[in-house]
C-alpha cells in the first residue's frame, strides 16, 4: 500500500516536470525569474504587452489566480476585441489553458507565471483595463492574503487604468460580504452586485462561462456571487470594520466544518 502511494507520487512528479518542460516551449507563456526582474528594473514587456505580445492596442484584461486557465481562455473566445492574460504561480495547472489556446489558434490570450505580489514589476501605470478574480480563496483568517483586501487593491491601483474594472466571482458568502463592505468603506463605485448570479436579472455573455469547479459547486447548491466595481478615488484604502460570519465549509475541499469537527471528535 505504501509503495503504491510513492509510485503515484513519482508519476505525478514526472507529469509535472513534463508539463514544465513543454510550457517552456509555448509561445503564449511568459516566465521571468526574480533575478531578471531585479536586474532589469522589471519585466522587459512592462508597458508594451499589447503591442509586443498581442500586436494591437485593445484593452488588456488580467485574470489573477487563473488556475488551469479555462476562464481566461473562455473570456478570450467571447471577447475578441480584448487581450487577456491568465496569471498564476502554479505552472502545472496553467499548462492546460495555454495548450488549449495554442491548439485552437487563440491569439488574444497569454499566460504569465508569477506571484500576484510582483505584478507592478510586470505592468505599467494605466496599462490594465480590467481585473478578474475568479473563485479566489476567501482567506477568512488572513486579511492580508485576500485578493479583494486593502493590500491587494492598493497594489492593483499601480497598473489599473482610471475607471478600470475589478470583477469578482465567488461561491464564498464571506468573501462576497467582505468585498461589498470594503467597497462601501472606500466609496468605490459598485456597478453590478448579485448574490445569486444565475437566478438574477443580470444578462451578460459571461453567464455562458462556467469552470469545472463552478459547475460542481452549483450542483451542490452553492449560489454563485458576482461583483463588478471600479476604484474612483486616490485616498488610502481602508479595511472595513465589521465582523463577518465565516463560510460553513472549507474553501477548496468543500467539507462542512461541522462535519470535520465531528469526525475529529470521534477520533
Amino acid at each position: 500500500m505504501e509503495s503504491d502511494f510513492f509510485v503515484i507520487l513519482h508519476f505525478m512528479s514526472k507529469n509535472k516536470l513534463k508539463k514544465f518542460d513543454e510550457m517552456a516551449t509555448f509561445s503564449n507563456v511568459y516566465q521571468y525569474p526574480y533575478a531578471v526582474l531585479e536586474s532589469q528594473g522589471g519585466c522587459p514587456l512592462k508597458g508594451i504587452w499589447r503591442s509586443k505580445v498581442f500586436g494591437n492596442d485593445n484593452p488588456l484584461v488580467l485574470e489573477l489566480g487563473c488556475g488551469r486557465g479555462e476562464y481566461a481562455v473562455a473570456l478570450a473566445q467571447l471577447f475578441k476585441d480584448k487581450n487577456f492574460i491568465g496569471i498564476d504561480i502554479k505552472g502545472a495547472r496553467m499548462w492546460s489553458g495555454a495548450k488549449e489556446a495554442l491548439e485552437t489558434g487563440l491569439t488574444n490570450v497569454a499566460f504569465l507565471r508569477t506571484n500576484i505580489e510582483l505584478l507592478p514589476s510586470f505592468f505599467a501605470a494605466d496599462e490594465v483595463s480590467e481585473i478578474w478574480l475568479t473563485f479566489p480563496d476567501p482567506q477568512m483568517k488572513k486579511v492580508n492574503k485576500r485578493l479583494t483586501g486593502a493590500r491587494f487593491v492598493s497594489l492593483y491601483r499601480k497598473f489599473l487604468a482610471d475607471g478600470g474594472l475589478i470583477h469578482l466571482k465567488t461561491d464564498s458568502n464571506f468573501l462576497f460580504t467582505y468585498t461589498r463592505e470594503l467597497i462601501k468603506a472606500n466609496s468605490f463605485n459598485e456597478l453590478v452586485c448579485t448574490d445569486d448570479l444565475y437566478n438574477s436579472s443580470f444578462t451578460d455573455p459571461i453567464l455562458s462561462i462556467q469552470t469545472c469547479y463552478e459547475q460542481q459547486w452549483r450542483e451542490r447548491g452553492l449560489n454563485i456571487k458576482y461583483l463588478c466595481f471600479k476604484l474612483n478615488n486616490n485616498d488610502p484604502i481602508v479595511e472595513p470594520e465589521i465582523e463577518i460570519e465565516p463560510d460553513p465549509y472549507r474553501s477548496y475541499n468543500r467539507r462542512r466544518r461541522q462535519e470535520t469537527k465531528q469526525s475529529r471528535t470521534k477520533l
